[in-house]
């Protein structure tokens, strides 16, 4: 007999924090990325460890692996040999496990997190995200993940590139952690939602803000008629991680361990959100509390959406 609740897709967490947390080398401006040249194994336990916590879509490590950034500071030439990294970790991750698991494509801000003025323009954008796109599309990811967009028009140039690609797009976007309908460009996240529903997204997140805007945030995404969710990180603030600098200047909430992080996603669930997980400072534990709690409520856990 079924419950008559609809599957909720559970997500990895923050694999950068994760990382940092595992990792004997110190934090760099490329941090998530060059963990994987130096010590690739801790990328693939990390993977396996959000997938046996019950996660069965993980992201493609590459979130600061953008031809942007690996110009900025210095390497260029590591974008292929990243993706390539990536790829073999999470794919041995997922055939470890022994799990159906989904891998999802990373397309993330390409210039700095939370920091929408230093954006290209939508034109440039569309450029670069196309470059990552056929880079991972080759690689087989299985979908396409844009996150953490701070501003519409980068959200629409990203959706826009992997829609390109004929697989499902998931665009998630960052609200301000004072204001969950509104990006932290100002801009309403109803509208840039809508935007990029337009440009062919399968489904729209909100994700890297405190729980609390998610919860508020959910209410705008259940307008719009497309299957939606979140995931949320566990930082006191943003404000003061610039572009370029290294998430070591950032601090973690002490209220946010994982029982605290399930009561909040059971929220965004009761409010038909199917599509959940966990961002930076969210580890195994909490994905697990949240893939327990979700199952002694009666949502049946599902590898897609």
């Amino acid at each position: 007999m079924t419950s008559g609740k609809a599957p909720v897709v559970l997500l990895d967490g923050g694999m950068g924090q994760e990382l940092r947390r595992r990792s004997s080398q110190p934090a760099s401006p490329l941090w998530s990325a060059q963990v994987m040249l130096d010590e690739p194994n801790l990328v693939v336990d990390a993977h396996r460890d959000f997938i046996d916590a019950g996660a069965r879509v993980i992201t493609l490590n590459t979130y600061s692996a953008t031809p942007t950034r690996l110009a900025r500071d210095g390497e260029p030439g590591l974008f292929e040999p990243l993706h390539s990294a990536a790829f073999k970790a999470a794919r041995k991750a997922c055939d470890e496990s022994g799990q159906s698991v989904r891998i999802a494509g990373c397309l993330p801000p390409l210039v700095a997190s939370y920091r929408p003025e230093v954006a290209h323009n939508e034109a440039a954008c569309l450029r670069e995200y196309r470059q990552m796109v056929a880079e991972q599309k080759a690689g087989g990811v299985d979908l396409f993940l844009c996150e953490t967009m701070s501003i519409a028009h980068e959200a629409r140039a990203a959706t826009s590139a992997a829609v390109e690609s004929g697989l499902p797009v998931w665009t998630a976007f960052t609200v301000d952690d004072g204001d969950g309908e509104r990006l932290r460009s100002g801009e309403s996240l109803a509208e840039a939602a809508q935007g990029v529903v337009v440009a062919g997204a399968d489904a729209v997140l909100v994700n890297c803000a405190v729980p609390e805007a998610l919860t508020t945030a959910m209410d705008v995404l259940a307008e719009l008629g497309v299957p939606f969710g979140g995931y949320a990180n566990a930082f006191t603030s943003v404000a003061a991680l610039e572009p370029g600098g290294t998430v070591d200047v950032l601090e973690a909430r002490k209220d946010l361990n994982p029982a605290a992080y399930a009561d909040h996603v059971l929220q965004w669930v009761a409010k038909g959100a199917t599509i959940i997980g966990g961002c930076c400072e969210v580890g195994p534990a909490h994905i697990q509390a949240v893939a327990e709690r979700l199952t002694e409520a009666g949502y049946p856990l599902a590898a897609s959406k």
